[in-house]
């Protein structure tokens, strides 16, 4: 249940004594762990903490792909399709927790960019014609995911744009030689 659709338990909480609302909030924000995440980001942390944020996210990101060095290789084989998409699904886990928590549009935009670069550098044989459904699963899924990019690059102003554009072009570009652009 809502506490909007019902007024009247909405209209007793704000009535609380305010001792008692906060011990009522502390309890309740203890009990969200990404409620937790987003309200020390926005009352405790500034800029610097913004820019060593997006470091530690990119740090993670290099070693996620680093850690798969051994485990996933460049040949088209079920195993290897299977591994990269759930490297790619915690990547983009990783990008979708600072998203919800710092809101920074930017850094988003260049992670998942990094994302694909990544994938599409370290195994471009994975991303030829395969009749494997892992294989397909995986393409379906980073077609979205390039989709997803273009759309959040596009609403971006057009001097971040500039920053990204390079990296950008060479994800369409791999996407386009490998057929995974065609839903854009």
């Amino acid at each position: 249940m809502s506490l909007h659709k019902d007024l009247e338990l909405k209209e007793a909480v704000l009535n609380l004594p305010d001792k008692e609302k906060d011990k009522l909030l502390v309890r309740l924000i203890s009990k969200d762990k990404m409620l937790l995440k987003q309200l020390h980001y926005e009352l405790l942390e500034d800029e610097t903490d913004l820019e060593d944020r997006i470091t530690d996210l990119k740090d993670r990101l290099e070693n996620l792909f680093e850690q798969q060095v051994g485990k996933i290789k460049n040949i088209p084989m079920y195993s290897n399709y299977k591994n990269l998409s759930s490297v790619l699904r915690q990547a983009s886990g990783m990008v979708n927790e600072h998203e919800k928590i710092t809101k920074d549009k930017f850094s988003v935009v260049e992670c998942r960019l990094i994302i694909l670069d990544e994938a599409f550098t370290r195994y471009p044989a994975l991303f030829g014609p395969s009749a494997l459904s892992p294989a397909f699963k995986l393409h379906k899924y980073m077609a979205a995911r390039l989709k997803n990019a273009v759309k959040s690059f596009e609403k971006l102003h057009e001097d971040l744009q500039f920053d990204l554009n390079a990296l950008m072009k060479s994800v369409l570009s791999f996407a386009a030689d490998h057929r995974l652009d065609h839903e854009l």
